[in-house]
């Protein structure tokens, strides 16, 4: 009996070693290949990044030399000239993603708001309203401005900032209605379920608790809109056209900074790269500022 026992907690020792080894064996394996998998991440995103650094510091070293009072106030001088700046365009580029935003933001936060908690009652509908603003995203955007184009400049007669704020805004939508949508769906549901339990309205429901609660998010959608569609050159071709002059009409072409930047990096004067450089880099310090004011007044009301 008492050697049975002996033999019995021998095997027990036996089999807890080889469950200890494999459990150690397997824990190193685990480790390495950890260390293994977040070395390869990391190289990707320095290689990534490395790309993005050079393009900043090309921008700020050439830019900065551009840089002054007239050069931010003054409308284009002559052809090859060195006075002259780029005034028109500054303005001309706050107006258009001003007037963008007003239309691509809220349609967007709607469209979003829609697909994420009034879907459930037309999933075909919702399928085919997703497929489409996939689609949408991937259009390049010389086909929206060609769009652009023949539906609004044909009509009107001319040039002008509604054109161009029409199209930029249709860029825009696909994308701050995608990242409303996944991110009105972090919103637990319990939260939803709560209330309704306390006997409130569906619509009460998804503006104070859903939306409110995730408008750091939407925020953080428009922001990336509004980069995107600040950039564009393309469609503002079609569109606005371009001008060495101020702002005098919704009906008359406007200046936009992407295009002052075409313009002026196609001449081949040494003082135009110049000052194309500058202009790049301001258009960069424009959209920096505009993402961290929105983030400042996100944190501000407290939206988490």
């Amino acid at each position: 009996m008492d050697k049975d026992n002996k033999n019995n907690n021998r095997d027990n020792t036996n089999h807890k070693s080889v469950v200890q080894e494999y459990v150690v064996k397997n824990s190193r394996k685990r480790k390495i290949v950890n260390n293994l998998i977040t070395v390869l991440l990391f190289s990707f995103v320095v290689i990534a990044i490395i790309p993005l650094v050079s393009i900043l510091v090309d921008v700020f070293r050439n830019g900065t030399a551009a840089f002054s009072l007239d050069f931010l106030i003054l409308p284009p001088g002559a052809m090859g000239a060195s006075d002259g700046g780029i005034g028109p365009a500054i303005q001309g580029t706050l107006m258009i993603i001003g007037f963008a935003t007003m239309i691509g933001a809220p349609v967007g936060v709607l469209v979003g708001v829609y697909l994420s908690e009034y879907s459930s009652s037309s999933r075909r509908f919702a399928y085919f309203l997703r497929l489409f603003n996939d689609v949408m995203t991937g259009i390049p955007s010389v086909v929206i401005g060609i769009v652009g184009y023949i539906t609004i400049v044909l009509t009107l007669g001319s040039f002008s900032i509604i054109a161009g704020a029409f199209v930029l805004s249709v860029i825009m939508i696909p994308i701050v209605a995608r990242v409303s949508e996944e991110t009105l769906k972090l919103i637990p549901n319990s939260l939803r379920e709560a209330a309704y339990a306390l006997g409130i309205s569906k619509w009460k429901v998804v503006w104070h608790i859903v939306v409110k609660g995730s408008k750091s998010g939407i925020i953080t959608g428009i922001v990336l809109a509004i980069s995107r569609i600040a950039g564009e050159t393309a469609p503002l071709i079609m569109t606005i056209l371009g001008t060495s002059l101020f702002f005098s009409g919704f009906n008359s072409p406007v200046d936009a900074l992407p295009l002052r930047i075409w313009r002026l990096a196609s001449q081949p004067y040494p003082s135009a790269h110049e000052q194309g450089w500058g202009a790049a880099l301001l258009l960069i310090l424009i959209i920096l500022s505009l993402s961290i004011v929105l983030r400042m007044i996100s944190q501000k009301r407290g939206f988490r």
